[in-house]
């Protein structure tokens, strides 16, 4: 995939890292929750990205 996509997702997954660990810090469950989606939703892209990548001819 492209260069901005990938970038894209890993700062997505990094996003949702940090607001994982601010939300485990200041136990709020709320940004644990959305810190956690980001963070899966980031890394399920980024495979995506690597199984079309190996399956191209």
């Amino acid at each position: 995939m492209s260069v901005g996509q990938t970038i894209r997702h890993k700062t997505q997954a990094l996003k949702g890292r940090i607001t994982e660990r601010v939300g485990r810090t200041t136990r709020n469950r709320r940004l644990q929750r959305e810190g956690r989606t980001d963070r899966v939703a980031g890394n399920l892209k980024q495979s995506g990205d690597k199984a079309k990548d190996a399956f191209r001819p």
